[in-house]
């Protein structure tokens, strides 16, 4: 009974690991890198100008992208 006590309390640590790393990848996937004009126009986004902070890049799913 001990024995799959402790069996149980290893898996459930290794999904929880598991699960961790895999968020942690996404949101590295998210953060997406900066893309070029000619990209935005391409992916049908429009380039809009923010105030101090340069040009952007609004996509039609509502995400925003710093241009470089």
């Amino acid at each position: 009974m001990r024995m799959r006590r402790v069996l149980g309390l290893a898996l459930a640590a290794a999904t929880l690991a598991g699960m961790g790393a895999v968020g942690t990848v996404s949101a590295a996937a998210a953060s997406s890198p900066n893309i070029t004009r000619d990209e935005c126009t391409a992916a049908s986004g429009q380039v809009t100008a923010r105030p101090y902070a340069g040009y952007a890049c609004m996509m039609p799913d509502g995400t925003t992208q710093p241009i470089t």
